[in-house]
């Protein structure tokens, strides 16, 4: 079942470039999408105008539909902030805020008007347990979150996220900045969360994203290049530019 469709999306900044040129793609529900392709080919474009980020770019143009579960979100009176609640996003660094690891995660619930002690504690708890970080730092709740390492402060950044109880998780290059060690444990925790949840990554690395990939997309220069299961993609690519880019040939 289809979570989102892209019908025709194109966007360009205010400086003339166009970022995304004609997007048609539907995105599996519960499963993890792997975007990939050399810089500058529009998956952080792509991932920002699922959540309408681009909207903080003053002059971006936006055309076309983007649907999530048949709604189009680019219509003028969606409410970007529950939007933002539905679509969490999570980027390549850790952004931690200058609070407390209890009030970092509970930040988001906060602001939506949540002050109830108890299920605050609730979803502190369950967030941190499902980004398996719950037995690391329970005793460490009042901290600053900065004290915690970066592969730590990036599943506190996804913790935050999920207290929100999203539908959708973007991850823009979420391991860019982690060692491998860190790296495998998002990358598990991504795989279990997919069982209940629509993950769209954009990996830092090719042998990243044939990794996780449940389905991929390459990008080109704001172009969709091909798009298929993940095994399918990285193993026999119909496109030579997919077998070029995957190869090493480029990028």
């Amino acid at each position: 079942m289809d979570k989102i469709n892209l019908e025709h999306l194109s966007v360009q900044y205010s400086d003339g470039i166009e970022s995304l040129k004609d997007i048609n793609l539907s995105i599996r529900e519960n499963a993890i999408t792997v975007l990939f392709g050399p810089a500058g080919g529009g998956k952080s474009t792509l991932l920002r105008t699922l959540n309408r980020l681009n909207d903080l770019a003053e002059g971006t143009k936006m055309t076309g539909r983007v649907l999530i579960n048949g709604e189009d979100i680019l219509r003028p009176e969606i409410n970007v902030v529950e939007l933002r609640r539905r679509v969490g996003m999570v980027f390549s660094r850790p952004v931690t805020l200058p609070l407390t690891i209890f009030e970092n995660i509970t930040y988001g619930l906060k602001l939506a008007g949540e002050r109830n002690k108890s299920r605050l504690d609730e979803a502190v708890e369950q967030s941190l347990r499902q980004v398996v970080l719950w037995d690391e730092i329970y005793d460490r709740l009042k901290e600053p979150a900065n004290k915690l390492s970066g592969g730590q402060q990036q599943r506190l950044c996804l913790a935050r996220v999920l207290a929100l109880k999203p539908e959708i998780i973007l991850l823009d290059e979420p391991t860019s900045a982690l060692d491998p060690i860190a790296t495998l444990k998002i990358e598990n925790l991504l795989r279990d969360l997919s069982e209940h949840l629509t993950i769209l990554i954009a990996p830092h690395n090719t042998q990243q994203s044939a990794r996780i990939a449940d389905d991929a997309a390459f990008f080109l220069q704001g172009e969709l290049i091909e798009y298929g299961e993940g095994k399918d993609i990285f193993i026999r690519p119909k496109e030579k530019r997919t077998q070029d880019y995957i190869a090493g040939r480029f990028g």
